[in-house]
């Protein structure tokens, strides 16, 4: 069965856009799959916590994400 595992840092994401995620992800997969998959598609959205997710040795946290989502540079 398909299993869907996102992880993203915690904090960044409101409950209604983890919904979504889900859902459009589970879409996606259904889309390639076929509809009789859809309830058995999981996903799992997993939180890291702050500052525990690095990109090129540099650590993210959840105010680093969210100033990279409003187009600014992070400090």
């Amino acid at each position: 069965m398909p299993l869907i595992n996102v992880k993203i840092i915690e904090g960044v994401f409101t409950p209604a856009q983890k919904e979504t995620i889900a859902r459009t992800l589970t879409e996606a997969m259904v889309a390639v799959e076929g509809e009789n998959m859809r309830s058995v598609t999981w996903c799992v959205l997993e939180e890291v916590k702050s500052g525990d997710w690095a990109i090129g040795g540099q650590t993210l946290t959840t105010e680093a994400v969210r100033q990279l989502a409003a187009g600014k540079a992070p400090v």
